[in-house]
Order: structure tokens, then C-alpha cells, then sequence
């Protein structure tokens, strides 16, 4: 048994210590004797049952107090059978994962393939995420070649314009992470699908994975914001064709500047705060799902946008006139 990660031991009188800062487990222990409180804010961080006892020892707490104190422990589900964080993502799901285990669940991404479409900045920022999450392996899928504009983001240099992006980021990953692979796309099946597109979202790219089942996340970047979801799950949840006649009810001239958007061949490169902050948010949304964690964009879409760069979630209900949830194979 040890201490949850990350929990520091804060001194808040002579009788009294805080474990923890954040109040979905912080826990405060009183009328404590001084000797426990000087033992207790000297516990190192992630410390195991046996050093908590040997510290309150040197201390000369009595054997008696120090089973009160670690029993107490227990019961606030702080000391965990668990074993020690091996990097900064397992230390912190350590805290939120009730099982203390934060390691096996970094780990068990290893395993996932996701396939990034359209290697942008905010495709870059998605893909290099995932990879210093634990997702093992990830699959690059873009044509274009790397411009003036995406050089100094997420490794990228000035030797890599006019090169493919998809080998210019597969170094920069493999050099940043050594153990994650990119393997070519459509050689394998994956557990989710980022489909980067700009100006809106071409329902005809996502007729393909809604057909084979492939669970995807719609990222689309417009002139100073970005749409991230709705996370699809074929014939489990709405998708973007809903999302499209939903719009449409409520703006008769959507439909048809969203066919001209669809075709257009004119690209907006992403705000630097605006391509961190909604990259970020979006590889969040694919972690979830690999993690099998509800997703905040399941039926939902989440707007970011200058200047604020605060998100907005509206919800996406499923479209009668859509039938998604009612393809034949997926219910």
C-alpha cells in the first residue's frame, strides 16, 4: 500500500495536516500530537505504508496514534495497492483512476492505433499528444507537403518544407518518442479515426467509416475558431449528417454554402494559442474513447474560438431524416 501519487502533506497548525489540494480527494486530519504533524509533513510524496511508519517512528509517534493515522489513510482510499507511477500521465491517473493505478492504464494505450487525417497544426498538435500519451501506434494520412507555416510547431524545422508531412512528422515523433510506430494507413484496423478538415465538414469523407463501423472525431478549422466532434460512434450516435441537417433548420442558405465550402480548395492555417488549445482538447476526446471514458463530444460539439479560446459545447441530437442510428450492423 502507498500514498497516492502527487499528494503533498501540508502543515496547517500544531494538531492538523491537509493531504492533497484538490477537494475530489483531499482529506484533512486533526487532533493529531505535534510529533505526528512534524512526521506527517515530512512523508515523502507516493511514500509506501512501511516509510509512513518509519518516518512517524523517527518521530516518536506511538505505534497506537500511527495505526489511527494510516487507518485513516485507508479509509480515504489515499493509500492504494498500486505500484509506483512510471511517468508524469500514470502519476496523475493515478489520483483520478479509483484503483490508484495510473500505470496500467498508460500502458494499455500502447496497444491502440488511431489514424490522424490532415497533418495541419492542429493534426500535428492531435498526433504528437497522443504519442506522449502512450498511444503506440499512429497512423499519418495527408498529401500535402510541409509549408512555411507549420515549421517550429511540434518539431517540424525549416529543413522539412517541401517534404511529405506525413515523413516529416513520423521523424519528429520517432524522435520525440522513440517507442511509438507509424504504420501506413488503411493497413489495420484502428479504434478511432481524427478527420481534420477546414471550413466545414465534408459528410461525404465520413459515408466510408460510418459503412465499416470506424468510430471517428470531426475537427474542423474555420477562420478564427475550431469545431472539435461530434465524436461518432456508427449507428450509436449522431453524426455529422445530423449535425448538417440540424444546421440547415435553423439557416435555410446553410446547404448551400456548405456544398461551396466542401469543394473549395483554399486553406486557413490555425492561430498558434487557437491550434494548442483545441489540438489539445481534441486529443483529450480520442484518449477518452481509447480509454473507454465517456467523451464530452458524444452528441455534442465543442466550439473554440479567439479571442476567449474557451469552449462552448452544443448538443447534436440524432436527425430523423438521417437514419445513422439505425444502420443496419451497428445498433
Amino acid at each position: 500500500m502507498r500514498l497516492r501519487a502527487r499528494l503533498p502533506v501540508l502543515w496547517l497548525g500544531p494538531t492538523k495536516v491537509q493531504i492533497g489540494t484538490d477537494p475530489r480527494w483531499s482529506v484533512a486530519l486533526d487532533d493529531l500530537s505535534p510529533a505526528a504533524v512534524r512526521g506527517l509533513v515530512e512523508v515523502p510524496q507516493g511514500a509506501d505504508e512501511r516509510a509512513i511508519r518509519t518516518t512517524l517512528q523517527r518521530r516518536s509517534v506511538p505505534p497506537a496514534e500511527a495505526d489511527a493515522v494510516l487507518a485513516h489513510l485507508r479509509a480515504a482510499q489515499l493509500l492504494v495497492d498500486a505500484p509506483a507511477p512510471e511517468s508524469p500521465d500514470a502519476a496523475a491517473w493515478s489520483l483520478v483512476e479509483a484503483s490508484g493505478d495510473g500505470s496500467g492504464l498508460v500502458r494499455s494505450r500502447s496497444a491502440t492505433r488511431v489514424r490522424v487525417c490532415g497533418l495541419d497544426r492542429l493534426g500535428t498538435g492531435v498526433a504528437m499528444t497522443l504519442a506522449a500519451a502512450g498511444v503506440g501506434l499512429i497512423e499519418l494520412d495527408d498529401a500535402a507537403s510541409v509549408g512555411p507555416g507549420d515549421v517550429g510547431w511540434w518539431g517540424l524545422t525549416a529543413r522539412d518544407v517541401g517534404t511529405p508531412r506525413t515523413a516529416a512528422l513520423a521523424r519528429a515523433l520517432h524522435d520525440a518518442h522513440p517507442g511509438v510506430r507509424t504504420p501506413p494507413p488503411g493497413h489495420g484496423s484502428v479504434e478511432l479515426v481524427v478527420l481534420g478538415e477546414h471550413w466545414v465538414a465534408d459528410p461525404l469523407r465520413h459515408r466510408p467509416l460510418m459503412a465499416d463501423g470506424v468510430p471517428h472525431l470531426s475537427m474542423v478549422l474555420r477562420e478564427a475558431s475550431v469545431l472539435v466532434g461530434p465524436l461518432v460512434r456508427p449507428g450509436r450516435s449522431p453524426c455529422l449528417g445530423c449535425v448538417d441537417l440540424r444546421r440547415a433548420e435553423l439557416d435555410p442558405g446553410w446547404q448551400t454554402a456548405a456544398a461551396q465550402l466542401a469543394v473549395t480548395r483554399s486553406r486557413c492555417s490555425a492561430e498558434t494559442s487557437l491550434a494548442a488549445v483545441a489540438g489539445a482538447l481534441a486529443a483529450a476526446q480520442v484518449l477518452a474513447h481509447l480509454d473507454g471514458r465517456p467523451t464530452v463530444v458524444d452528441g455534442a460539439v465543442m466550439e473554440i474560438r479567439l479571442p476567449d479560446l474557451v469552449p462552448r459545447l452544443w448538443q447534436v441530437d440524432a436527425h430523423a431524416d438521417c437514419g445513422c442510428c439505425g444502420l443496419r450492423g451497428h445498433g
